[in-house]
């Protein structure tokens, strides 16, 4: 009996670390989207995670808290696109030094190259030092929270296969 189970734990499902790489990004998204928010709250952040409407929303309802609520929800959907990206970009990486680096790079690409699509986001030289420092910490959070988990969850299951066949 002891050896049955002991096998079916070493056989897993093929997509179970897309699986794995999709709930990272979720929960990824959904932890420092709140984060976010707390952030915009007190007011150590001009943008809120409501920028994420921008283009889409009308109406003040998106600057209240319904619209911060569903712009975390919507960030983490979108948060599991980014976590496949990295999936198959760095995962190879395991190093925090990678999930800065991406973090970075979204942050740059959220605020220097998709600015034209946010009509309220302002320009850089406007937007002050504490909301450029915070978004830009709370990116580099995300992605060596987002970087690290996959990383690692990459090298234990390619561990585990080369286990299994020595």
């Amino acid at each position: 009996m002891y050896e049955m189970n002991r096998d079916k734990n070493k056989q897993e499902e093929p997509g179970s670390f897309m699986g794995r790489v999709v709930s990272v990004g979720f929960f990824g998204g959904l932890f420092w989207g709140i984060i976010g928010y707390f952030a915009y709250y007190l007011n150590l952040s001009k943008i809120g995670p409501a920028l994420v409407l921008a283009p889409w929303a009308l109406g003040k309802w998106k600057g209240q808290w319904l619209g911060q609520l569903i712009g975390v929800v919507v960030i983490s959907l979108l948060s599991i696109l980014v976590a496949i990206v990295y999936r198959y970009l760095f995962a190879r990486i395991k190093s925090k030094v990678a999930g800065i680096f991406f973090g970075i790079l979204l942050w740059f690409l959220v605020f220097y190259l998709l600015h034209p699509i946010f009509p309220g986001l302002e320009a850089m030289n406007k937007i002050g030092r504490n909301t450029l420092a915070t978004t830009l910490c709370l990116y580099i959070l995300y992605g060596v929270f987002v970087g690290y988990s996959i990383s690692f969850e990459y090298q234990e299951r390619q561990d585990d296969n080369t286990g299994q066949s020595t």
